[in-house]
């Protein structure tokens, strides 16, 4: 019997990786008792609808408006899962067995008397921000048998009780925004529960922001135009972003527990356009601001369409009390409603303000003097009553790292770079600032070094990092987060808001088990599993790439099959994607489409176009025939994105969603956005192709050709470990067809295709390692290809170590003059106290992530003392000096006056310390290391360390400051060749 020791060892891996992952999913339900509907009955349940019924619902009329809007959402919502709506009663209570209760503490008499006679226990929810119960109660008052109670300390609290239901029932925040479809259930059952909820972050907002073409244009379609108006003034093709369009977005934002919101702002003044809107707003329970570049409720559109014709952008060196007035009137027209209030000042149009760094910091702060007197003037309240942000976006970070003085009362609002990596944390001082601070963060941009508009590509694993890592240094007074134009971000939106409210629940080891979870509520259970390795991939694999950052140049072609494994796992997951949308019913398939299916299929297509495109340029270098076909097949696949951007816009869910897909994504120069799609940044080549066939030779590892060129042909070294099997291809140059046949000198060397023709396309073939008749040690030989009257020899070399072997072998072997590891594949993690390196599961480009942890204020840890210490044992055939490659998150010096560093050592020898990112590091767009690291997103730091004789060694990777998130480390023997992703991990064995 032939037993397979590697697949059995891969099949148990999978089967406690999935047993892991289920205990995960079943721990954090088994905790969580917001798992208290049921469809079946039992008697204890409370009946929320059955036998052709729904329990009738019951509020005070005098209970907040949006409190009531929200209560006929549930009623229209268990309507849409049993057929059969319940009815709205107001004030009187009637007389029946069961009754749903709903109301805000302090605002309902009902509530009120539940409370005070002791039936309905609301301790953990009074006074808080938010909070909201849902308990089921016997015997509320005569008449009643039992009762299920929503109750709120305020009117979003009690709103959101009312949408946790709805949720629970089957209702996806997405049936509109994503057409999920509500499934019918012929009874509804609320099991005995006391739910009570308040949120870890106050403010928790969506920033809707680079909206044209795609949201505004569609707007444009769905809404029309906003009326011209002489006062206040509104020109002609303005997108209609009023009342119908925003309740729309409102109640999104209420069913994911978002309050906060930053409207358009490209073309549109929110306040202006439509009154209604601020009024709306406030009803529904949306806390309104503006972005962080037009301070005072007012929008930069209200200033252009009155000043800029004569007064040009805003200007406060020049224009002081025009701009002063100008606030005083947003601050009078919305004071009666629940407002953010954005502070400070910046140029026009997001830019920097003209002038002197001290001239400019010294106005900033007289501007948010005036700012805050023109505020207590015209609300007649207590500025600390005032919900005030100043957002410390690009320079105006820099003003503050110079001394710009903010009032305490004002939220600091960190940002981030834009692409997703937090620039600063409070201090401990300002972590005492009455104002608190929180976070604006980015899941789209329009800017440097390249804009990224088009689809998601924000891998979940990344926020959290981040956002959990704002949570730990108390940045959570408010998190914002830029959707670009609003649709397509339904996963990355509902976790950054689900992390937002509970950050204990969602950690590093749950995040899979988050989006299974998500994926049950929008396609229920029976394709989850499949449908949550397809999301995690995508945004995955566009994580670690953005497409708009793409190019030909991107992946290798000819170094570790990496350019051919990232097309062909893009592929897998779009094959994977399309058999389950043709097995779903017709009414889950629009949803599915548009949240899986077509971001993973439009994803898959532009990486193969570019690595096609780098085909046809390496092919034209080769001269290989198949040039032509390159270009070709590139210009096809060209279409397939036009036919695909086509059937987005105008075919599926039958033209709903029109003009989405009008953002552009192909044919990028610079940062800023091409006018079309078009393939006009890519140069393809095409031959004259001779008449003559003949052969031609291409080697894995090179971009040469043979037989015509001078050097020698030789192949990367074979081993018994890493590198068993590499390849050659043969192609012709010319037309008509040849034969080739390929012999070896050598006993140990199997060629999987040793005869052949070749005529169009090109043949690769693939030589192995015969393990049984190769030598010990260092072994040569050559492999002669023989066609169309050439004859090229490749030299072979093959290494079998007379030390190990794989079944003595103990950790990591050296390969190819390289050892790769995966972060997270350590032999020993010593954790010391509170300091951890703990891991992020699928973190990074590409398995995991392990992130050193602290304490908050902790100093930096010292090897050997108080630093936690991950251990990967080796065996190097290697002596001397050697490069050892870190391949990290691309973190920033988010503490100030620290650098951010990492230790490295081999065995019991001194550590060697790497700076990650020097204190002084610089956010612009002339530091190259920034720009790379974001475009590549990761931080690749070196190092060399010395090894004194071959052998077993051990690498130790120190905690020295926390955040940085090591993903890969690649120790460089010599071997190592240029890449993107860096070569596949080492041969390991593994403890079981």
């Amino acid at each position: 019997m032939n037993f397979n020791f590697s697949k059995i060892i891969q099949k148990k891996t999978r089967f406690w990786c999935n047993f892991i992952l289920l205990l995960s999913f079943a721990t954090v339900f088994a905790q969580d008792e917001s798992a208290y509907v049921s469809n079946t009955k039992n008697k204890s349940f409370f009946k929320l609808s059955d036998d052709g019924k729904s329990t009738n619902l019951f509020i005070d009329s005098k209970d907040f408006p949006g409190v009531i809007r929200a209560l006929k959402d549930l009623k229209s919502d268990i309507g849409k899962v049993t057929n059969h709506e319940p009815t709205i009663i107001f004030d009187k209570l009637p007389t029946q067995k069961e009754l749903v209760i709903v109301g805000t503490y302090g605002k309902s008499p009902v509530i009120d008397q539940l409370v005070k006679s002791g039936k309905l226990d609301v301790k953990e929810v009074t006074g808080k921000w938010e909070a909201y119960s849902i308990q089921t109660i016997e015997k509320p008052f005569p008449g009643i048998d039992k009762a299920l109670v929503i109750v709120g300390n305020d009117k979003r609290g009690t709103i959101y009780g009312i949408y946790d239901v709805s949720q629970k029932i089957g209702v996806s925040p997405w049936y509109f925004w994503a057409d999920v479809p509500v499934e019918h259930k012929n009874a509804l059952y609320v099991k005995p529960v006391k739910h009570n909820q308040s949120p870890s972050v106050k403010y928790r907002g969506i920033f809707i922001n680079d909206e044209a073409p795609a949201l505004t244009n569609w707007v444009k379609e769905n809404y029309g135009l906003v009326s011209p108006s002489k006062n206040p003034p509104i020109g002609n093709n303005v997108a209609n972003y009023g009342s119908e369009f925003y309740a729309k977005v409102f109640e999104l934002m209420l069913r994911i527990k978002a309050n906060y919101l930053w409207p358009a702002m490209w073309s549109n003044a929110f306040n202006e356009d439509d009154p209604e809107n601020p009024r709306l707003a406030d009803e529904y329970g949306i806390v309104m601001g503006n972005s962080h570049q037009e301070p005072m409720m007012r929008s930069q559109q209200e200033w252009d369409r009155r000043y800029n014709k004569t007064l040009g952008h805003w200007n406060y060196y020049k224009h002081p009390d025009t701009l002063q007035k100008f606030w005083r009137d947003g601050i009078r027209r919305n004071k009666n409603y629940e407002n953010m209030i954005s502070m400070g000042l910046r140029g026009a149009n997001d830019s920097e303000i003209e002038g002197g760094l001290k001239d400019n910091i010294a106005m900033i702060e007289g501007i948010v003097h005036t700012q805050q007197q023109i505020i207590k003037e015209e609300t007649g309240q207590n500025l600390d009553e005032i919900p005030q942000t100043w957002c410390l976006y690009k320079e105006i970070l820099d003003y503050y790292n110079e001394g710009m003085v903010v009032p305490e009362n004002i939220t600091l609002l960190w940002a981030d770079d834009n692409w997703g990596n937090v620039r600063r944390l409070p201090t401990p001082e300002e972590r005492k600032r009455s104002g608190g601070s929180g976070v604006y963060y980015h899941f789209d941009y329009h800017g440097g070094p390249r804009s990224y508009e088009w689809i998601n590509t924000n891998p979940i694993s990344k926020i959290w990092d981040q956002m959990a890592l704002s949570k730990q240094y108390e940045a959570d007074r408010i998190w914002i987060v830029n959707v670009g134009h609003f649709k397509g971000y339904e996963l990355p939106m509902e976790y950054f808001m689900d992390l937002a409210w509970d950050t204990k629940k969602w950690t590093n080891s749950n995040i899979n088990v988050y989006t299974k979870a998500w994926v049950i509520k929008q396609f229920g259970t029976e394709y989850a599993d499949e449908i949550t390795n397809i999301l995690a991939k995508y945004t995955k694999f566009n994580g670690r790439r953005k497409p708009e950052s793409l190019s030909p140049e991107t992946y290798s072609l000819v170094h570790y099959n990496e350019a051919e494994n990232v097309v062909a796992d893009y592929n897998k997951i779009t094959a994977d994607a399309e058999a389950i949308y043709k097995k779903l019913p017709k009414e889950k398939r629009d949803a599915f489409y548009q949240i899986v299916l077509f971001p993973t299929k439009a994803s898959a297509l532009v990486n193969e176009l570019y690595v096609t495109a780098s085909k046809n340029k390496l092919y034209a270098k080769q001269k290989r025939a198949s040039t032509n076909d390159m270009a070709k097949l590139t210009q096809d696949l060209f279409v397939k994105d036009t036919t695909l951007m086509h059937h987005y816009n105008k075919i599926y869910a039958d033209g709903k969603w029109d003009h989405f897909m009008d953002q552009t994504h192909l044919g990028y120069t610079s940062w800023n956005p091409p006018q079309k799609n078009s393939l006009d940044a890519i140069k393809l080549s095409e031959l004259e192709i001779p008449e003559t066939a003949s052969m031609g030779i291409a080697l894995e590892g090179s971009e040469n050709s043979f037989p015509d060129r001078s050097e020698k042909a030789i192949l990367p070294e074979f081993d018994v470990f890493n590198n068993s099997k590499h390849y050659l291809e043969i192609f012709n140059t010319g037309k008509g067809s040849f034969d080739y046949e390929i012999t070896s000198d050598v006993p140990w060397i199997s060629i999987d295709a040793p005869k052949g023709t070749i005529k169009d396309e090109d043949k690769r073939v693939y030589l192995s390692v015969n393990e049984a008749n190769l030598p010990k040690g260092k072994t040569n030989g050559t492999v002669t290809i023989s066609g169309s009257g050439k004859k090229v020899i490749v030299r072979i070399s093959a290494f079998n170590p007379k030390e190990i072997n794989k079944k003595n072998a103990k950790g990591f072997v050296e390969s190819g003059g390289v050892v790769s590891i995966e972060a997270e594949h350590f032999a020993k993690n010593t954790n010391q106290g509170e300091r951890e390196w703990i891991k992020i599961e699928d973190y990074g480009l590409t398995l995991s992530g392990m992130r050193a942890t602290a304490p908050v204020d902790a100093v930096s840890a010292i090897p050997g003392k108080d630093a936690p210490c991950m251990e990967y044992p080796m065996y190097l055939f290697t002596e001397g000096e050697i490069e050892i490659n870190l391949i990290t998150s691309p973190i920033l010096n988010f503490i100030p006056g620290r650098d951010n560093r990492i230790a490295v050592s081999f065995d019991d020898e001194t550590p060697q310390y790497i700076t990650n990112v020097p204190d002084d590091y610089k956010i612009e767009y002339t530091n190259r290391d920034w720009s790379e690291s974001v475009v590549n997103q990761v931080r690749k730091i070196k190092t060399k360390l010395k090894i004194n004789k071959a052998g077993y060694h051990t690498l130790k990777v120190w905690m020295i400051d926390p955040g940085v998130v090591v993903q890969k480390i690649i120790v460089n023997t010599g071997g190592l060749k240029e890449s993107y992703l860096g070569p596949q991990e080492s041969f390991r064995t593994i403890k079981h």
